[in-house]
């Protein structure tokens, strides 16, 4: 990788504490090398809630490296579905991709690999349990982090590596994940009514929202779901419906 591109990334080296000295060690463990670039792997672990401490800048956190993971996960999980399903169509490896790199997929990796365990968070998120969505992002810094003092092909055989290791790619292919579909279909074939959703409930600020949706068939109400947006409360509301149509 070039040294004016890490520079974009890099911030400068120090003495390490022996807290970060362990916490390297634990990471060079999953990552399967040594590291070189101790500051880099680190800010990939760091949340934006510890930016509010004095030694660091606004850039400080995983963010920019989520930025470019994001990117190189695609590509890596494109070019591994890509060979391994040689006789399937752009329309499955679209779909497979998606299931792939979604939030909850990639989380569930983060936490088998131990990654919430060095998570660097402020103190507002120390005492509760780690989101979905930090752990899917520190998954994705890693990458970054790889991809910027490896190269690709060190980050695609990590990747490669982890998805091996973890996750049935068949299962992963057969897993539902549009439980509004499925619904839809449910209700379908036994004679019930079209469902339909509504808003029950929407609280927290503007830019960090929770929205309730509850699902009904007819005038009966079958499932209730939570989420950050009203598709994801949906989805909830509707498996929770598939599930007590299914029992």
């Amino acid at each position: 990788m070039p040294k004016w591109f890490r520079s974009l990334f890099t911030e400068k080296e120090s003495d390490l504490s022996p807290e970060l000295k362990g916490r390297l060690e634990k990471l060079e463990r999953i990552v399967g090398f040594k590291i070189d670039d101790p500051s880099l792997f680190l800010k990939a672990l760091r949340h934006r809630s510890t930016l509010s401490q004095e030694k660091y800048e606004t850039y400080d956190s995983y963010e920019r490296l989520e930025f470019l993971g994001d990117a190189v996960l695609d590509l890596i999980a494109a070019e591994i579905l890509f060979n391994d399903y040689p006789e399937k169509d752009e329309g499955f490896l679209t779909k497979v991709r998606a299931k792939l790199v979604r939030g909850d997929t990639l989380s569930k990796l983060s936490v088998k690999l131990g990654l919430d365990d060095l998570m660097e968070l402020g103190e507002r998120n120390g005492q509760s349990a780690i989101s979905k969505s930090i752990l899917a992002d520190a998954l994705e810094s890693i990458i970054a982090a790889i991809y910027i003092t490896r190269g690709y092909q060190d980050a695609y055989n990590f990747v490669h590596s982890v998805i091996r290791k973890n996750l049935d790619l068949s299962e992963l292919i057969n897993t539902t994940d549009n439980y509004k579909s499925a619904l839809l279909e449910l209700a379908q074939s036994i004679k019930k009514p079209i469902p339909y959703y509504e808003l029950v409930d929407e609280t927290g600020p503007g830019h960090n929202k929770t929205f309730e949706v509850k699902v009904m068939i007819g005038d009966e109400e079958l499932g209730k779901g939570k989420g950050k947006s009203k598709k994801k409360a949906e989805q909830r509301a509707a498996r929770e419906a598939l599930d007590r149509l299914n029992s």
